[in-house]
């Protein structure tokens, strides 16, 4: 039971903290008026359905890295790392790119497009923004799974902490303080806590390399 909770209790926590930040930014983006909140909720449909790639590649790792972590076969752990992180980030960085030419297309699927010009123009900045993170984001969760698969799941609660902490919330809160008229910078803000998220995994795995090594 111990160990279960040990691996669990911080998977939870994790969780709880992302979405109280999600809560947060929702409210953020309330206080500006209702067409940028409704811009906020599309986009964050949208988002949804585009992160099932790169969250997917955390059940992924977690599930093979234990397999190869019990089957005495580290090295093949962090090589599905290496994988999965590669495949998210190539997936993410093409729905990027991809994005920055359709956003607005994609907005007014949810909104009609002459009634809800406003919202289809705001969503469009918000999304070329926000869909960075889809890039980033894989990098991230793979990490997460691969600190769940070896057994230290306080890693993976460490950088997600960390990463709305320093970035998303605050972020979110002064982009929306200081750029009233457009949504982008606002959405850059998921990016920025996703890349503070990768530069812990990578210190923490690094530590742990240096560790093993030693």
């Amino acid at each position: 039971m111990n160990r279960i909770l040990k691996v669990g209790a911080p998977v939870a926590a994790q969780d709880g903290f992302i979405q109280i930040s999600f809560i947060v930014i929702t409210v953020i983006a309330n206080r500006r008026g209702l067409a940028d909140a409704a811009a906020v909720g599309i986009v964050e449909k949208i988002i949804g359905f585009l992160f099932l790639v790169p969250s997917s590649m955390l059940s992924a790792v977690s599930a093979l890295g234990a397999q190869n972590i019990g089957a005495g076969k580290p090295e093949r752990a962090r090589l599905t790392l290496r994988y999965a992180a590669a495949l998210a980030c190539s997936f993410g960085f093409v729905v990027a790119v991809a994005v920055q030419f359709a956003a607005e297309p994609l907005v007014a699927l949810f909104t009609d497009a002459a009634d809800g010009a406003q919202v289809v123009r705001l969503g469009g900045q918000y999304l070329r923004g926000y869909i960075w993170d889809c890039c980033l984001a894989g990098v991230q969760f793979s990490f997460s799974g691969y600190f769940c698969a070896i057994g230290r799941s306080e890693l993976s609660f460490l950088h997600n902490f960390l990463s709305i902490l320093l970035a998303r919330v605050p972020g979110a809160y002064l982009a929306s303080r200081f750029f009233p008229q457009t949504l982008f910078p606002m959405g850059l803000a998921s990016a920025a806590g996703s890349l503070v998220s990768i530069v812990v995994c990578v210190s923490a795995y690094a530590l742990l390399r240096r560790h093993e090594r030693t």
